[in-house]
């Protein structure tokens, strides 16, 4: 609060585990200023996580990000526009799970903050950011940015903490697990503790002795399931058997873009639909999809951030037409509400195809479960956790552990190179990305 009444810019880090307050601090900051007439932008490395922050949207939407980065990137904004001008009046910036994303995204803002608040002749426009006041937050015991085919170097020096701008982060860290007062007694407390202890013992590499890398470790026995003799074939025999009725089958239409028309060397002919149909990629539908009434299913992409359809919103189908799919939402701050889901034209931003493409399609997927990388910012309740192969990131096993609040609430179905039922599996933790906090 002191450095944006003093109008000198600063960056700060609010370091803290699930439960130590973060969103509450968020929430309490954005007010204080919003009552004085002041802008705040809140925002977050994924759209789940957006839905916690009052007027919250992802970084890369609210700042224009490109999706592709690199050490030169910048944000697509211009002085004198409407987004400009916002940023001109900003207060403060929130900014939740920050390590998720990587360097070059916060490098890519610094410089459009310093070149928009310079062509508008403002004083602090060449320190850090614009001079703008901006508090990043999240946890590096976390999953860290995606780096394709990175080596664990690759993956550490891609993370904030190796930025240049870190060196400027002033780091405030939260100790105290907030949830503990949630306990019916002395005894509720006691077992939390214990359990938040654990958790942050498998975040640090702590469990089992000091580890670093890719570390077996035992899980407690009464967090595993161990009385199943085709556990694959019983999970998915159960959630089947829970949805009566027949699918629906919904195609795409897959194109080739435009833009590759106009290289010379391109011959579309090669790429016929049914090569484009066959193509299978990370963040986007199949060109065949199935679906049946009452099936969970997961949003692709952001829709309307403000009525919570966002990328990673889990929904249940109420109904299925032709041109229309009606779902409820059941996750996030609001389940309950209907919306109507169309078909719309979808680009993959993968790398590895040497072509760009467009499906139009609905830009959902069944979620009978998620990945651990996509349910990193929820909190539920209870978790399954199943673990056909391990885990093969800094952070994934904490994350998956840490999205419950309390013991009773976690499960675990973990299999050997063997198929066979067990209580110990992978836990992947890069110290080093701790060591300049």
């Amino acid at each position: 609060m002191t450095a944006v009444t003093e109008n000198k810019g600063g960056v700060f880090f609010v370091y803290g585990y699930g439960g130590t307050g973060k969103t509450f601090i968020w929430k309490t900051l954005s007010s204080a200023l919003r009552s004085k007439g002041q802008i705040v932008l809140n925002v977050a490395s994924s759209g789940i996580a957006s839905l916690l922050l009052t007027g919250g949207r992802t970084a890369h939407s609210r700042f224009h990000i490109p999706l592709n980065l690199n050490e030169d990137s910048i944000c697509s904004m211009k002085p004198n526009t409407d987004d400009a001008d916002l940023l001109k009046q900003t207060a403060l910036i929130i900014w939740d799970e920050a390590p998720m994303v990587h360097k070059h995204g916060f490098e890519a803002l610094d410089r459009t903050l310093k070149d928009i608040l310079n062509a508008y002749g403002d004083s602090n426009s060449k320190l850090p950011f614009g001079g703008k006041v901006i508090v990043f937050g999240g946890d590096f015991r976390q999953i860290l940015p995606v780096v394709q085919n990175g080596s664990r170097q690759d993956i550490v020096n891609a993370s904030l903490s190796s930025s240049y701008l870190w060196s400027q982060c002033k780091v405030l860290t939260l100790t105290k697990n907030m949830r503990l007062t949630m306990g019916n007694g002395s005894s509720d407390v006691e077992r939390t503790k214990l359990f938040a202890k654990w958790l942050l013992d498998v975040g640090e590499g702590n469990v089992g002795g000091c580890n670093d890398g890719d570390v077996l470790i035992d899980i407690p026995d009464d967090l595993v399931i161990s009385n199943s003799s085709d556990p694959l074939s019983d999970l998915i025999d159960f959630l089947l058997s829970m949805f009566p009725g027949a699918e629906k089958e919904y195609l795409s239409s897959d194109t080739i873009c435009e833009s590759e028309h106009l290289h010379a060397n391109f011959d579309h002919n090669l790429y016929s639909p049914d090569v484009l149909n066959g193509l299978k990629l990370s963040g986007l539908p199949n060109h065949k999809l199935q679906p049946k009434v009452g099936v969970p299913v997961m949003l692709l992409r952001n829709i309307d951030q403000r009525n919570g359809l966002c990328n990673g919103t889990r929904l249940q189908i109420i109904s299925l037409g032709d041109r229309v799919i009606e779902a409820e939402i059941i996750s996030g701050s609001n389940i309950g509400t209907r919306a109507f889901i169309t078909r719309i034209p979808l680009t993959p931003s993968d790398k590895k195809i040497p072509f760009k493409f467009q499906r139009k399609q609905f830009p959902i997927v069944v979620c009978f479960a998620m990945t651990i990388n996509k349910s990193q910012g929820q909190s539920l309740s209870k978790v399954g956790l199943f673990l056909k192969d391990p885990v093969f990131m800094h952070g994934q096993l904490y994350v998956a552990l840490s999205r419950v609040k309390s013991r009773d609430g976690l499960k675990l179905l973990i299999l050997d190179k063997d198929g066979q039922l067990t209580n110990k599996t992978s836990n992947v933790v890069y110290k080093e990305v701790f060591s300049n906090l």
